[in-house]
């Protein structure tokens, strides 16, 4: 992601509003569920709270059949060596932000029904959307339900306060939300973003379950 590009997520800011930063992320990311626990950790050393000004990346697009299937045996260019790696990386940050986690990687889940969803929470019912997006990361990794299913989602919604459980058939019923979530997902990898999580401010980035000190300089300066 290119400063111009963090600056312009920045720029979009009420000036007046809570101070925010922006992240791109997909539920099925270990490492997104493990940025915000450094992201938490964070938060716990700052006086003022910062809001996230959350944007949704797809990270199942070549994988993903007509019907919504996840086709595992599509070639994303991985082999078990990366994968390998990669638990080995989820188990370290696991560790170091004593997260508590079901499993290391799910290949199979689809996250764009509780993508969908989210936005459709954020946009209608925004005082409910970070714990229902908590709640949908704990759900997948805490818990290690398939959040691509509906009567999941049903779940999470009816385990946040104040939220109606309708909101899941309400977003999932419409195609004009389904296709505007689909262009943020255009939009987040025209504005540069290859890989998630990544965390924005100011006209700066850092991508990955990076630490809470490295948040607090991207921040902070």
């Amino acid at each position: 992601m290119s400063n111009t590009d963090a600056a312009d997520a920045a720029d979009a800011r009420d000036p007046d509003a809570t101070e925010s930063i922006t992240i791109y992320s997909d539920y099925v990311c270990p490492f997104c569920y493990l940025g915000r626990q450094s992201l938490a950790r964070y938060q716990e050393t700052r006086e003022e709270p910062l809001e996230i000004d959350w944007h949704p990346f797809d990270l199942r697009a070549g994988k993903r059949g007509p019907d919504g299937e996840i086709d595992d045996s599509a070639d994303d260019g991985k082999d078990e060596a990366y994968y390998e790696q990669a638990r080995e990386n989820v188990r370290r940050l696991q560790e170091e932000y004593d997260a508590e986690m079901a499993q290391e990687l799910r290949t199979d889940v689809d996250s764009l029904p509780a993508q969908i969803v989210s936005v459709h929470v954020r946009e209608t019912a925004p005082d409910s959307w970070l714990a229902f997006d908590e709640a949908v990361f704990a759900a997948l990794w805490e818990d290690g339900r398939d959040i691509g299913d509906r009567e999941v989602l049903v779940d999470v919604a009816e385990s946040v306060d104040g939220l109606d459980p309708a909101i899941v058939d309400e977003a999932l019923g419409d195609d004009d939300l389904r296709d505007r979530v689909t262009d943020l997902f255009t939009a987040a990898r025209e504005r540069g973003v290859t890989g998630v999580p990544t965390f924005a401010y100011d006209g700066h980035a850092a991508r990955g379950a990076v630490p809470p000190e490295q948040l607090e300089r991207l921040v902070e300066g």
